[in-house]
């Protein structure tokens, strides 16, 4: 579904008198940057102080169980700004593109009247799928070093322009993103960091972590600081606000893997009068659930047609405590590291999932330190490999990492840093085949080609425009996740 400017402006004039500003919610989306959800405090993370999130979770609802369904930057921005999953959008592999086609906020909240900013970090592409309204003020680099200091101006300017008429803003952040230069590391000492079980226990891992740790600390002082700008501004009471950690950090088993602590994210949210404070919920979402969500939130459509997610305002209200049944996951590597592709889906409960092409060594070159000056490498992967040889843990952790089995099935709840594969323990092999016959279903409704061979091909032709692999035309819900 595409918007011209004519279009536009028609829809603009012909909405209805009940949805005035006054009647709808403004939007304010925050995002970190490769913040592993279960380092944050509010997920069980025992090192980092994350005082303004913790407050925003005081005031709002926490979700326990939020996804995205690819742990790589440009691949999940895409999926929450265009409600679709990356095969369906097109941006299957990190820094390529969504198809020119694409259709995301900017569009569908422009087409009902609402301004749609986003400042800081960008990351996708091409500008007519997503046509936002550039909004200075934040860093858009996330690889820059040191990261520039925010200016709240520009997003206050933004939210006060117009009070006639609400507005979508993004505001996303490009901490705790490599390098982790930002921050004060004196506050977590190697010695005294509790290291989760996925990370090999090495003197330089701790170091890093310590400097990831000081980066999220960092990315909570500025979150902080853009609720107050929405409080000066007047908006503090009429907008709905979501936090989201975005993927896992840059990790070994982290981002760029289809595991728990890839894909799951933090996901709080804060409507004052709407949603009851310090409330949690089991609901199961994903990030192309988001668009839809807001949308209906607007009073508009609840969720376009076109859209692979579905609206869980109900939750948000209190009205459900359910929304899906299953999220999905997939990864590919191009172009972090030699095709790789991998896929995933998960109840909740337990994960699922298929290495395509478990034969092969899994290399991720910025973890493995083999690409570019090495800035953007932290070097703890050799310490992983040298330490294999006197740690069994530390070995176990390296070949899980580098040789992947067929399949992997995980209890999540019971297993969260997903240590224990069960896909060959015959007490799962019911659960096993539910969950393998429900990847089936949505990898044939996104018409994914699974394991091409011209992987670096499809990467080439996506960046110009020209996507090698379309699923089937949706004119429909019928295979919307339910």
């Amino acid at each position: 579904m595409r918007f011209s400017a004519v279009a536009f402006f028609a829809l603009a004039l012909i909405l209805p008198e009940a949805s005035s500003a006054a009647d709808r919610a403004n939007f304010l989306i925050i995002l970190a940057d490769d913040c592993t959800f279960s380092d944050l405090p509010i997920y069980g993370g025992r090192n980092a102080h994350t005082p303004s999130i913790d407050r925003l979770a005081a005031d709002g609802l926490v979700f326990n169980r939020a996804y995205l369904s690819e742990a790589m930057c440009q691949p999940c921005r895409s999926e929450l700004y265009s409600g679709q999953y990356p095969m369906r959008n097109g941006c299957a592999w990190n820094h390529s593109a969504s198809r020119p086609s694409t259709t995301s906020m900017p569009q569908h909240l422009g087409a009902l009247g609402y301004r749609v900013g986003i400042a800081g970090k960008i990351h996708v592409t091409p500008k007519e799928a997503f046509p936002f309204e550039i909004i200075g003020g934040f860093e858009p680099n996330c690889v820059h070093d040191p990261t520039m200091p925010h200016d709240t101006g520009p997003i206050r300017e933004f939210m006060a322009k117009n009070p006639a008429q609400p507005f979508c803003l993004v505001v996303a952040l490009v901490d705790p993103h490599v390098p982790w230069v930002m921050g004060d590391p004196s506050q977590y000492p190697a010695n005294k960091i509790a290291l989760p079980p996925n990370l090999a226990d090495t003197r330089r891992t701790r170091e890093d972590f310590g400097r990831y740790l000081a980066e999220i600390t960092y990315m909570d002082a500025q979150l902080g600081d853009i609720l107050a700008t929405l409080e000066r501004a007047g908006h503090s009471s009429d907008t709905l606000v979501l936090f989201s950690s975005e993927q896992g950090a840059q990790f070994p088993g982290c981002k760029w893997t289809n595991w728990d602590t890839g894909l799951h994210t933090a996901l709080i949210a804060r409507w004052p009068g709407k949603i009851a404070p310090g409330t949690r919920t089991e609901a199961l979402v994903q990030y192309a659930d988001v668009l839809p969500t807001l949308l209906e939130a607007a009073r508009g459509d609840p969720a376009p047609p076109e859209c692979d997610g579905s609206s869980f305002l109900p939750v948000l209200i209190g009205t459900k405590s359910a929304h899906r049944q299953f999220v999905y996951g997939v990864h590919n590597n191009i172009p972090e590291g030699p095709p790789y592709p991998i896929r995933s889906v998960c109840d909740g409960r337990f994960r699922y999932i298929r290495n395509l092409t478990p034969g092969e060594i899994y290399i991720e070159k910025h973890i493995m330190g083999v690409s570019g000056n090495g800035s953007l490498n932290n070097p703890y992967w050799p310490t992983w490999v040298w330490g294999a040889s006197n740690s069994p843990h530390t070995y176990n952790l390296v070949k899980r990492y580098t040789r992947r089995p067929p399949e992997e099935l995980y209890e999540t709840t019971k297993d969260p840093f997903e240590m224990t594969n069960l896909a060959q323990d015959p007490a799962y092999a019911e659960t096993k085949s539910r969950l393998a016959a429900e990847l089936d279903r949505w990898l044939a409704s996104q018409g994914d080609p699974g394991a091409p061979e011209d992987s670096n091909d499809a990467i080439e032709a996506a960046r110009k425009g020209r996507h090698t692999y379309f699923p089937p035309e949706r004119d429909d819900r019928r295979n919307r996740n339910p």
